[in-house]
């Protein structure tokens, strides 16, 4: 009898371990929304979570340094008038974050340094286009302030957010509710699932479909779907028994699988994370307690099992953090934000390594921060690559591409006639202080010339 070889990976002995109670942030109301987002974005600087808020909608955002318990004082991101149902950090400034909301807009803000020390209420573009609410939001991974919103009217919109226009509507390609829209690595293309079955890749400027698949599970209930390596597609659904699956397409050969496995019999939606450094694809279950993760390769079977990080608490939801946020000296690997319902946790996956010496094999040069080209290049046709960056001597931050608003060009930002109000309250409270200065100025000159007529 032949000896069943191990396949041979440095991955197979990922581990994922979550960090000690001093390190989450604690006392958190996390949102109680059943919408299928990850509630969670994260970057090198800060980590934002939608949270509870009476009368609209509100995130947190915090300094990953600042863990503990946050007071129930702390200041949130609140300007939306319905709850908030997706937000996502600029790849390209960390200080940029865009939310989708119930109230059927999205918003653009800007974090200061160091956090919020008061509420922030006036987004720096409003972006007004959907007519029902927005639950999906993505930023283009190359191009410059390029956001993806897809909405509950079964629209999906692109924005050039600095001067505030949807460039492209792609609104007659869905016929029901869109469960997931994603960027390729390029930006190049753009993978949705729908509610009505069927899985898209769409040319994102000229809007049409250039291949779909009908039916990638048999189930009814939400399929998500990624770009994995080398253009193919990962999904995650259900089987016509309800029980959980991931497969793997090819998007030239969509009539049959390359893999297809089923997992378990869980109700909850599983959301993909794929690292293209690593291949490793990590699928985190809403109202799960564990994380699988599989690595995606070229041979039969095509994506392998390597292994589970269980916990006690389920999860409403996951932060992903981008490579250049890791510690690579400690060969982390990938590095999750857990929402319990109070609180945010932390869990590390790392590859054991003896040597604490850079290790190249864990850490090829990855996408770094810097967009490879601007907006209006991009919609006029222009593609533009990853800009890779190494993380040999740690991520070190270079000065972020500034975001700048052409206000002129802004054609549905509420925060434009807001600065015009504040402006214009200001130059009458100057104007009003001059009268008075004037009134007193004559005051005083009479009262002088009273005293010289009396001497």
């Amino acid at each position: 009898m032949a000896r069943q070889v191990v396949r041979a990976s440095k991955f197979r002995h990922v581990f994922g371990q979550a960090v000690k109670a001093d390190q989450c942030y604690d006392d958190i109301r996390i949102s109680q929304m059943t919408w299928d987002s990850n509630f969670c974005s994260v970057n090198p600087k800060f980590v934002a979570m939608i949270v509870d808020a009476s009368g609209g909608g509100a995130f947190m955002v915090l300094p990953l340094s600042k863990t503990g318990r946050i007071d129930m004082s702390q200041p949130t991101v609140c300007g939306h008038t319905g709850p908030v149902l997706d937000i996502e950090w600029c790849p390209h400034n960390d200080n940029i974050i865009a939310s989708g909301s119930e109230d059927c807009s999205v918003m653009i803000w800007e974090i200061p340094d160091g956090g919020l020390i008061k509420p922030l209420t006036e987004p720096v573009v409003t972006l007004e286009g959907h007519s029902k609410r927005v639950g999906i939001l993505s930023w283009h991974p190359t191009a410059h302030n390029v956001l993806l919103s897809a909405g509950c009217d079964n629209v999906l919109i692109l924005w050039n957010v600095v001067c505030g226009e949807a460039v492209v509507r792609i609104d007659s390609l869905h016929s029901d509710l869109i469960y997931s829209a994603c960027w390729n690595l390029d930006g190049s293309q753009i993978l949705t699932s729908c509610k009505d079955k069927k899985l898209r890749i769409l040319d994102p400027r000229k809007g049409t479909v250039i291949t779909e698949k009908e039916k990638p599970h048999d189930g009814s209930r939400p399929v998500r779907a990624v770009f994995v390596s080398d253009g193919k597609v990962l999904t995650t659904g259900f089987s016509r028994m309800s029980e959980r699956q991931v497969a793997l397409w090819h998007p030239n050969n969509f009539g049959e699988p390359l893999t297809l496995q089923e997992l378990d019999t869980s109700s909850g939606v599983l959301l993909p994370f794929f690292d293209p450094d690593t291949n490793i694809v990590y699928l985190c279950g809403k109202g799960d307690s564990s994380i699988r993760y599989f690595e995606v390769t070229d041979e039969a079977p095509y994506v392998h099992y390597l292994s589970m990080y269980s916990s006690k608490e389920s999860q409403k939801g996951m932060g992903y953090m981008p490579k250049r946020g890791l510690e690579v000296n400690k060969c982390e690997i990938a590095r999750f934000y857990k929402l319990h319902e109070r609180k945010c946790e932390p869990i590390v996956m790392t590859v054991p390594r003896k040597s604490d010496l850079f290790q190249e094999d864990l850490y090829p040069d990855t996408i770094g921060p810097e967009p490879s080209v601007e907006a209006s290049d991009w919609f006029s046709g222009k593609e533009g690559k990853p800009i890779l960056i190494s993380l040999k001597d740690g991520f070190v931050t270079t000065k972020m591409k500034e975001f700048k608003v052409h206000k002129s060009l802004l054609s549905t930002t509420a925060a434009t006639s807001v600065h015009q109000q504040s402006d214009s309250m200001e130059v009458n409270s100057l104007q009003e202080e001059v009268r008075m200065l004037k009134a007193a100025v004559e005051e005083l000159t009479k009262r002088v010339e009273t005293l010289e007529t009396k001497n």
